[in-house]
């Protein structure tokens, strides 16, 4: 469509699931994709490969984000193959399970220190490189607006700063015409997801599936497009909110 065409975006934890859906629309719009991934190069590298497959342009970087420099890891190898950022997509993330009796302080600090630390220290060391007029969206989830799935009250947690980090960057930087936007997605059908939703037509599923009353479990494709319109112009008069990608889960 080339809504983005001549623009660069960075997307972490783009190898996979949501973030390589974003990453392949991104791609598919015209934009030239960093593609972060922290552990599986192998799936960084089949990301880069279908966007390119798609007439795209692409390229993988790693960092372990988490990890004291992260930040710093992550911009220099993105500085490798590019000059200036359009679009920053802050997905990347991890999920330590359990109540609020069973999450270790070890997991813990490990699901804030990716979830929480390292977008707000990518974003602030990406400023310098973010062109006025670019975009800023963070992946959050429809558990900061309601008491669902208390069995991962970590992950919620830190999600629910990300949407505060949300509205209080985009009134600082929106001086420079630069839009911030959180996408809030409910259960997604990733591989991520796979071990605990079970195979097609199981209970779980079919129970998760009746969370939104579409009826069905959504597809990375789906978050992809929403983030698509909020990297484009056509999202210019929109900045610092919260957009339900959850297929109506938490009316």
């Amino acid at each position: 469509m080339g809504a983005l065409r001549g623009k660069t975006a960075l997307v972490t934890g783009g190898s996979r699931g949501i973030g390589r859906g974003i990453a392949e629309r991104l791609g598919r719009d015209g934009a030239r994709v960093g593609v972060h991934y922290g552990s599986d190069g192998a799936a960084a590298k089949e990301t880069v490969a279908a966007i390119e497959e798609a007439g795209g342009s692409a390229f993988a970087i790693r960092a372990e984000l988490g990890a004291p420099g992260a930040a710093e890891a992550l911009w220099e190898a993105y500085d490798a193959h590019a000059d200036g950022v359009d679009v920053l997509v802050n997905n990347a993330g991890v999920v330590a399970p359990g109540t609020v009796s069973e999450v270790s302080e070890e997991d813990y600090d490990r699901v804030f220190a990716v979830n929480t630390k390292a977008p707000f220290f990518v974003t602030r060391l990406g400023l310098d490189r973010l062109r006025d007029g670019g975009r800023i969206v963070n992946v959050s989830t429809g558990l900061t607006r309601g008491a669902g799935m208390p069995g991962i009250i970590a992950y919620s947690m830190t999600k629910g700063a990300i949407d505060v980090f949300t509205a209080k960057l985009a009134a600082t930087v929106g001086e420079r015409g630069i839009t911030v936007n959180a996408v809030a997605p409910g259960v997604i059908d990733t591989d991520m997801n796979a071990p605990w939703l079970g195979d097609e037509g199981s209970r779980t599923r079919t129970e998760v599936a009746g969370w939104s009353p579409l009826n069905r479990l959504a597809r990375p494709a789906e978050v992809a497009d929403v983030v698509a319109f909020l990297a484009s112009d056509d999202s210019r008069w929109v900045t610092g909110q919260w957009i339900d990608v959850t297929g109506g889960a938490l009316l």
